[in-house]
């Protein structure tokens, strides 16, 4: 699987799908749901220029490692002492991937509305906390140490997943009193296809396709555990 994708036989969509296999991931277990990368960094722009490396994400970094978080996440390893000697020292105190992180993404569509339901005790969570826009949920990570979620892969290939098909009623925003309702998009984005079509083909572009590697070590690779993850900042508790 490697050799073909680095022939290029094979596109970054399948190979991580495959890698996401054979590291136990599964669509079957929300603990072990497939992870994909951030892989942009402009949700702002009139159009998406995909020529131009500043769109990207530095994919060589943890999602948590913006340069105002940098500092954070290196004290935060290097004063963490747990006075009973179980814990590890860590980075980050939550992960890139886990079942809250799935149904927040995926909380317009069956069976995970009804997931995020019961986790939330029978009701919807509040509508602050809801996904309810691409652009500031990039915000968030940009300016939140405490939120390192990566994404899912439905961001590569279902825009129903952008659409409040259903009619939920997600609420409304405490500070604007906007009606929680179909995601908002990125500006260069003009329908949820149109989302998903952009995204795709940024997942395939040429620069994706030379610095994906760099993201595949911290996630399935050398740089998950020991001294190459302590250096990357890349350590979750």
């Amino acid at each position: 699987v490697l050799q073909k994708w680095v022939n290029r036989e094979i596109s970054n969509f399948d190979y991580l799908i495959q890698l996401n296999t054979m590291a136990g991931r599964t669509y079957n277990d929300l603990a072990q749901y497939p992870v994909f990368p951030w892989i942009l960094q402009d949700y702002t722009s009139e159009e998406l220029d995909l020529n131009n490396p500043a769109v990207f994400r530095d994919l060589s970094k943890p999602i948590g490692c913006s340069a105002v978080f940098i500092k954070i996440s290196f004290f935060r390893y290097e004063n963490f002492e747990d006075p009973l000697g179980m814990i590890d020292k860590f980075h980050y105190g939550t992960h890139y991937s886990n079942a809250a992180g799935v149904m927040h993404y995926l909380i317009r569509v069956e069976p995970f509305t009804t997931l995020h339901i019961q986790l939330q005790s029978g009701r919807f969570d509040c509508a602050d906390r809801q996904f309810h826009s691409i652009p500031a949920t990039w915000q968030v990570l940009m300016d939140n140490p405490n939120d390192v979620k990566e994404l899912i892969p439905e961001f590569f290939y279902f825009p129903e997943f952008l659409e409040n098909q259903n009619g939920f009623n997600l609420g409304q925003l405490q500070i604007s009193k906007e009606v929680v309702d179909d995601v908002v998009l990125p500006k260069w984005a003009h329908s949820p296809e149109d989302f998903i079509y952009k995204h795709r083909k940024a997942l395939e572009s040429e620069y994706v396709s030379a610095h994906l590697h760099e993201w595949i070590d911290l996630i399935f690779g050398y740089k998950q555990r020991g001294p190459a993850a302590v250096e990357a900042l890349n350590v979750f508790y």
